[in-house]
């Protein structure tokens, strides 16, 4: 049925009014209901064009647990702002599974399919989405990505280059050196694996190396182009180091059981940086929550959906500081027993080992 407008009705009402003979007293009454359900069905569409539906295209780089993880909070997040999908949100999710030319494929696609909004995982991701989407003027909002400045989609003072923004996981690294020396009270050499084309693990590399010698340790890098260098460079690494040390790098944490393979042979500890790397074997990690991250992040988006605010006006967010978490399965494989007050002021514990 077509909607009418309050004058429309209004007319209606009184025509019908004077055709019956009613009088003045009745005309008006026919014209105020008339009137209140005018202003009833104008009412409940303003109310339903306020509330809104949009579509949202999610890109992840890489199939892990971490972004994972950063998904599913990205979605509560939104859920707890009233966007929900299969009620006023429809998701389009693509994984590039670690190929940067498939994540600028991904970004495309979202474009040609109308996304109100791209939500990008993991910097090549945030990096593909941004350069597809800034030229139809779509907002980009990204979480996972580590440096956002190193990565040129944000200011030296977190304020956006364009319409992008989002949350970073930066690492916290001094806190993460303190425990590693706090097990390894005799540790001297930690080897760190990472990404050549990853601008986040290059930035988070110097950190690591800028701080080491406060602790007593010495950095031993080993750089990788592709998962398929991890094995080799992996049983380079662990015959010249005390520990490994994992970073948030999406090629080497997919790859991550064949880096533990390689220091299970050696008896090595491989520490991680967030929960998920704890879960499937290192030993202990200071790191982030990331469904907490991503939650986070899904609140930043649902202020851009609902016209609160624009991407290009709101700096990049970070969670402060870091919570232990540790696995007494690998402590227990390892022959390590972990310090009681970590233990104590953990986050989470794990007594086994993931599949």
């Amino acid at each position: 049925m077509k909607k009418r407008t309050f004058a429309a009705l209004l007319l209606g009402a009184l025509t019908a009014a004077s055709l019956i003979g009613c009088s003045g007293s009745n005309s008006s009454q026919s014209a105020e209901s008339a009137a209140t359900a005018a202003g009833e069905e104008t009412d409940n569409s303003a109310e339903q064009t306020a509330g809104g539906s949009y579509t949202i295209g999610i890109s992840q780089f890489a199939v892990h647990g971490s972004l994972d993880n950063c998904r599913e909070g990205f979605l509560e997040g939104l859920a707890e702002e009233g966007i929900e999908e299969g009620k006023n949100l429809t998701v389009l999710y693509e994984n590039a599974n670690g190929d940067g030319a498939v994540s600028s494929q991904i970004a495309s696609g979202f474009i040609s399919q109308k996304a109100d909004l791209i939500c990008a995982i993991a910097t090549p991701a945030a990096q593909s989405a941004y350069s597809a989407a800034r030229k139809e003027n779509i907002p980009v909002i990204y979480t996972a990505v580590t440096d956002p400045v190193s990565a040129e989609l944000a200011n030296e003072d977190k304020t956006p280059v364009g319409e992008i923004t989002g949350t970073s996981d930066r690492l916290p690294v001094t806190e993460q050196l303190a425990m590693i020396r706090e097990i390894l009270p005799d540790a001297k050499k930690i080897g760190i694996m990472y990404s050549t084309s990853e601008v986040n693990s290059l930035s988070t590399l110097e950190e690591y190396k800028e701080a080491a010698a406060e602790y007593g340790f010495e950095i031993v890098e080993s750089g990788v182009s592709t998962a398929a260098d991890v094995p080799l460079a992996a049983d380079q690494l662990v015959e010249k180091v005390d520990c490994i040390n994992n970073l948030t790098d999406n090629t080497v944490v997919s790859a991550l059981q064949v880096v533990l393979d390689a220091a299970g042979k050696k008896g090595i500890p491989v520490f991680g940086s967030e929960i998920e790397q704890v879960k499937n074997g290192c030993l202990a990690s200071v790191g982030l929550d990331y469904v907490e991250l991503g939650k986070q992040t899904g609140r930043m988006a649902a202020k851009v959906l609902k016209g609160e605010a624009k991407a290009s006006e709101m700096s990049f967010e970070i969670i402060e500081g870091g919570s232990f978490y540790g696995n007494s399965k690998v402590a227990e494989n390892l022959g390590i027993t972990l310090p009681e007050d970590l233990v104590s002021d953990a986050a989470e514990m794990f007594d086994e080992i993931s599949e």
